[in-house]
């Protein structure tokens, strides 16, 4: 399922904003019959919230390009079928460090490409680092226009740093919390009010969430309200899950309640880093605001 959502959330809306039409003819139809798997590749090792650190190279050659670098925490890309790859295709020129970028559609079984497991503390693999040696893309590939890979990727970005995913991810743990809490024989007016205002939380981040969503559909640049979403609702993910040990007390005796409650202060310090960190983006609304 994830491996598929990052197609159809992102994936798809740049083919539409900015594939050619071999490019939508062929992509397209898999991704809305659920058979296309992709996975995003930004960052590396040395440029994560700074994307315009790129140091992943995509070289001319006889039709196409050599892409050379490497990334990491790339998500899916062990399932994915291709991974849409930010290159520097011109030298960095430090007036203008956002220029000269471009993107590529890499199918993960081209030669060259080697994918590698970023395992959690937990055991789990969702992240990867993907080398690729010179691999070779077609000019058929590129998607969008060369040089204009920044534009492309700013769009994007505000599909994944608004969506559900930035506020939904202890949607779990808090939707079970408040069953138990439900089934207990007495619930005091501080706990009713502290679940009242843990829902209103989450349904003004949905309604916010869907605006930015409608405003995206309708070709708005919307990268400070993206932003103000991620930022809003990662904040609210960690902060739920001190609430929800709050709000229980003493030890549930539900084991699976326990085993999301443990998964979210596991996982609680990534929430504000994946898809760029929150202090980064507060200085991309303060850009946007024109007070930088």
């Amino acid at each position: 399922m994830a491996a598929h959502w990052v197609a159809d959330r992102q994936l798809a809306p740049a083919l539409l904003a900015y594939g050619n039409e071999k490019q939508r003819q062929r992509l397209l139809p898999k991704i809305a019959a659920g058979r296309c798997y992709s996975a995003i590749g930004m960052s590396e090792p040395g440029a994560g919230s700074d994307l315009a650190a790129v140091q992943t190279k995509a070289t001319r050659t006889g039709g196409g390009w050599l892409l050379k670098g490497t990334k990491v925490w790339t998500s899916g890309a062990h399932r994915a079928h291709q991974i849409v790859v930010l290159a520097r295709t011109s030298p960095v020129d430090p007036a203008h460090r956002h220029a000269g970028l471009s993107q590529f559609l890499v199918p993960c079984d081209s030669p060259g490409v080697t994918i590698s497991p970023v395992v959690l503390m937990s055991g789990e693999h969702h992240f990867n680092e993907v080398i690729f040696d010179d691999v070779f893309v077609p000019d058929a590939d590129v998607l969008g226009e060369i040089g204009d890979g920044w534009r492309q990727v700013t769009s994007e970005l505000s599909f994944e740093r608004s969506g559900p995913e930035r506020f939904l991810s202890t949607a779990p743990l808090i939707i079970a919390a408040v069953r138990e809490l439900a089934n207990r024989p007495e619930v005091d007016d501080h706990i009713a009010a502290a679940v009242g205002e843990l829902m209103a939380q989450l349904i003004s981040l949905r309604q916010l969430s869907v605006s930015v969503a409608r405003a995206l559909a309708d070709g708005q640049q919307v990268a400070n309200q993206a932003a103000l979403v991620k930022d809003l609702g990662t904040q609210f993910e960690q902060e739920s899950v001190d609430l929800v040990a709050n709000l229980l007390g003493d030890a549930s005796p539900d084991p699976a309640l326990q085993a999301l409650l443990r998964a979210g202060r596991l996982h609680r310090p990534l929430f504000t880093l994946r898809g760029g960190t929150n202090e980064v983006l507060r200085s991309v609304v303060a850009r946007g605001m024109g007070l930088r």
